[in-house]
């Protein structure tokens, strides 16, 4: 392995905070971070798309993305169709060579086993990793009727050598294409083969803030405004808009602030119209019956009618952009023309001010949005607040912190992390939360629904928060077996349980959350105390009989019952 490559290497598993283990091993970490985050717009944890551990049949890593979501779970499918109403897939497969050479042989052996992937009688052994992303693309294939167009079909090979013009190498990658093809599933099969070169490019590219060219020119400057550096009104085409919404590889960017509640899908209703005024006869009504889109930029350069933003987010407009981008391909869609603010600064709080006012999101009334983006922002300068060993980052915007050589990546909490473990530890629900988390969400933002409420504290989402991350440490260092990956949910449910004797707090009191939380923070900052937290509460879980293999007994209150038991009967 060459110099440069050793150093981005070393480079990823420091902002990663992983260990090193074998060079092979932390190659093929590498390379499907650099690949699926070039891929794939929102924060992902490279250790659940990596497979290679005998029995991989010659894959390192597999990802399959559903409708711009990185799916885990037959669940997450049936819940992509139901709000959605059409499945959008891609395939992703990688192997990582730390050789220096293309061994045509390897080569063959990678492609064979991604060909033995689809096929209806597979020859090759597989382990737990290939079986389950089998059974995800068998449940895909088996909604083949309500695929938008058929999937499509990336390999990646890599090694640490140079990628030359070699007859023998075409010839492989010639072949695995047609044998892929040749099933009759992909719209389309795209096979890469990188060396070190091209893979430092990729890896470097996941460090840069979203930067985007375009030409603006019906627009108006409009006037000085105290907080704001520039602020622009017009409209755009979509051929230029799309330079704004659309990556390199055809995927949405992920570019829409307080993403908490995400795309709502063509079937509800107002999008629904949208997409209906889009393929109707008079498309170029567009622009006149929508709203509009809202875009807030950290910095611009302009030069007369070409404009370059970087670090930019679509703060309003997020259904309007993603049904656009589902009318991509539509005859005509070039010439629609989108009306749109453009606003530069770098004020956080004139940005969440913006945020609220222009924000008229579907399903979601005024008061609450500006609660929940009020919430959210001052969540995240909580964990802000925080110094020292349990120093964690608080992640509103997909991929915010990529740009940020400061922050160790397994130090940042997701939103959707943050919801699942608040939720498993003060709801005691892990069997909702253990793969997706539709349902929660759809309740986020009403009376009663526990989480991200307006009065709530904001100690016990840290808390959670930091057990996740020390709950994963664990499992790097091999404290806890990875098996129980599974059940990690479960785990954290029992974390405050054995952490304190005390009965739950009122979570809108800051001083009885303050009480209740801090002494199990301080557990959870201690080395010499916090693993024996999460050793105890696997230990209940062995001992309440529940099989973590189980996919669908995961997914019931009955484990969640049963574990719950299993604790009060060791607490008698």
């Amino acid at each position: 392995m060459d110099r440069i490559t050793k150093k981005l290497l070393q480079d990823f598993l420091e902002a990663q905070e992983m260990e090193s283990g074998d060079e092979p091993s932390d190659f093929e970490l590498f390379c499907n971070y650099s690949v699926l985050a070039n891929e794939y717009n929102k924060t992902f944890d490279v250790k659940n798309i990596t497979v290679g551990a005998g029995a991989d049949t010659g894959i390192d890593g597999i990802a399959i993305i559903v409708n711009g979501h990185l799916v885990e779970d037959t669940d997450e499918i049936d819940n992509l169709l139901e709000a959605n109403g059409y499945l959008e897939v891609t395939y992703i497969f990688v192997q990582a060579k730390t050789s220096s050479n293309f061994d045509t042989k390897e080569m063959h052996a990678f492609y064979f086993g991604v060909s033995d992937f689809f096929a209806e009688e597979p020859k090759l052994a597989r382990n737990g990793d290939i079986k389950k992303f089998s059974e995800i693309s068998e449940h895909l294939l088996d909604n083949a009727s309500d695929f938008k167009d058929n999937p499509k079909c990336k390999t990646f090979y890599l090694t640490t050598g140079v990628v030359n013009e070699d007859q023998n190498i075409s010839a492989v990658v010639e072949s695995s294409v047609k044998d892929l093809e040749s099933y009759n599933l992909f719209e389309s099969v795209d096979a890469k083969v990188f060396g070190a070169n091209e893979l430092g490019k990729l890896y470097r590219r996941t460090k840069n803030p979203i930067t985007s060219k375009f030409t603006f020119s019906n627009k108006v400057a409009l006037p000085e405004i105290e907080g704001i550096d520039q602020a622009y009104y017009g409209v755009l085409p979509f051929s230029e808009f799309r330079k704004l919404l659309i990556d390199d590889n055809g995927n949405i960017q992920s570019i829409f602030d307080d993403n908490v509640r995400d795309f709502q899908g063509i079937g509800n209703l107002v999008n629904n119209n949208i997409n209906e005024t889009l393929n109707s006869g008079s498309p170029d009504l567009f622009s006149v019956l929508n709203n509009g889109v809202t875009i807030v930029a950290d910095s611009i350069k302009t030069s007369v009618n070409s404009f370059t933003i970087t670090d930019y987010q679509i703060v309003n407009g997020c259904q309007t952009s993603n049904v656009l981008y589902e009318n991509r391909n539509n005859e005509g869609i070039s010439d629609i023309s989108i009306p749109l603010r453009l606003i530069v600064t770098i004020d956080e709080d004139v940005k969440s001010e913006i945020t609220v006012s222009t924000n008229n999101q579907t399903a979601i009334k005024k008061e609450q949005l500006a609660a929940m983006s009020d919430f959210q922002k001052n969540l995240q300068h909580y964990y802000s607040s925080i110094n020292g060993e349990g120093k964690l980052f608080y992640e509103r915007r997909a991929k915010e912190y990529n740009s940020d050589r400061n922050v160790v990546k397994r130090k940042v909490i997701t939103i959707a992390n943050q919801i699942k473990s608040y939720s498993a530890m003060f709801n005691k629900n892990p069997h909702m939360v253990t793969t997706y988390l539709g349902t929660l969400v759809k309740t986020m933002g009403d009376s009663g629904s526990n989480l991200f409420e307006e009065d709530h504290q904001f100690s016990p989402y840290y808390m959670a928060g930091l057990a996740f991350y020390r709950l994963d440490s664990l499992f790097l260092n091999g404290t806890i077996d990875k098996k129980y990956r599974k059940v990690r949910f479960y785990i954290l449910m029992l974390v405050p349980m054995i952490g304190s004797a005390e009965q739950f707090p009122p979570l809108n009191s800051q001083k009885k959350c303050e009480r209740f939380c801090n002494p199990i923070i301080d557990k959870l900052n201690d080395e010499n105390i916090f693993p024996s937290i999460f050793l105890e509460a696997v230990k209940i879980i062995e001992v309440s009989g529940s099989d973590v293999e189980d996919k669908q007994a995961l997914k019931s209150r009955a484990m969640t019952d049963q574990i719950l038991g299993a604790y009060n009967g060791q607490k008698i």
